[in-house]
């Protein structure tokens, strides 16, 4: 009897997203730190010079070819366990300008989806930005808006990523998209907190205004937040909730903050796992009676081929670059971060 069960057990466990798909439709959203996604070119207007053919990662135009390459097979795998349209929006951080995304979007791996993308122009001291590509077979955009995070204006003076707004029709239900990458903890984390404080200021300020314009707006926070689910920053200042019970129309739901309670992580510094990718959500994409797109599961996107295999860096996310800057044809020192959103067929 204890035999059967289990093979019952079993075979839900692994039918469980083949009877997602019969009942419901299944979409993908992911993030990603593409990890210093620059063309070759040096630009004025930023410290780009390391990723230049003669700057110390030797970032020549065969090396920016295989980092697209690299790129692009992580997003045309992404998702594609659950759905075979892979991801219909993947958000971004570290990407330099418009034209790494156009090249991008034009690789082989991700050529027959037909990805948009959107980015602007950001003050980062470091030349990087917020981006995000899209499937225009799922999303159809309205607007697309920097938020600035204005942290020039603290003691550090350092300037940041805007956060990028895309407010668009997704699969025919309307959705607010913000996507972060906050300050760094350059310096220390203490000295650096007021930073990420700041940016989820502006989170919180963004989404309210959303929210009393619109109860049941649908909203999706994503980003590398460099601080885990459980800072001050998001408990406290988003107030994301951790328990789907304790979430009302109005709160934001972040899932991954058990998931980081139990030592999983999408980043690992000085040997310790850090979950500083997340996607968290707005109520009403957690809880409604209208059968229209919702949240079915997350999951860190740590497959095999994203895992270092060999030295001290075992089982850690394969970087492009080793620490001595050396190409080493790898893919990011951060894993991605995919949530599925499903809507009655």
């Amino acid at each position: 009897m204890a035999h059967k069960l289990l093979l019952v057990a079993l075979f839900c466990f692994l039918n469980n997203d083949v009877f997602a798909q019969s009942e419901y439709k299944v979409m993908a959203v992911g993030f990603y730190n593409c990890e210093n996604l620059f063309d070759t070119i040096h630009d004025a207007r930023k410290k780009d010079e390391d990723f230049t053919p003669n700057g110390s990662y030797h970032y020549t135009s065969e090396v920016y070819k295989q980092k697209l390459h690299n790129i692009a097979t992580v997003f045309q795998k992404l998702g594609t366990d659950v759905t075979p349209d892979g991801a219909a929006i993947v958000g971004m951080a570290e990407v330099e300008n418009d034209q790494v995304l156009k090249d991008l979007v034009e690789q082989p791996e991700l050529k027959g989806r037909h990805y948009k993308y959107v980015w602007f122009y950001t003050p980062d001291e470091r030349g990087i930005s917020t981006a995000m590509i899209y499937s225009p077979k799922y999303l159809k955009i309205l607007t697309e808006t920097p938020i600035h995070v204005p942290t020039e204006k603290l003691p550090a003076k350092r300037t940041t990523r805007d956060i990028l707004h895309v407010y668009g029709i997704l699969a025919g239900d309307t959705v607010h998209i913000l996507v972060n990458h906050w300050p760094s903890k350059f310096g220390g984390e203490a000295s650096s907190e007021a930073g990420r404080k700041l940016a989820a200021t502006m989170v919180k300020n963004t989404v309210d205004t959303i929210l009393q314009q619109n109860p049941e707006s649908k909203i999706l926070i994503m980003g590398d937040f460099n601080d885990n689910p459980t800072s001050d920053g998001i408990v406290n200042v988003i107030n994301a909730k951790a328990e789907k019970s304790d979430v009302g129309l109005t709160d934001i739901y972040n899932p991954w903050i058990k998931m980081y309670k139990k030592g999983l992580g999408t980043e690992n510094y000085h040997e310790e796992w850090n979950l500083i990718d997340q996607i968290m959500i707005s109520g009403s994409l957690l809880k409604n009676d209208n059968n229209k797109w919702k949240y079915y599961k997350h999951e860190i996107y740590s497959r095999d081929f994203l895992i270092n295999r060999l030295g001290r860096n075992k089982g850690l996310p394969h970087r492009s670059f080793t620490m001595a800057h050396t190409w080493d044809n790898g893919y990011s020192d951060h894993f991605p971060v995919l949530m599925y959103l499903v809507e009655k067929k």
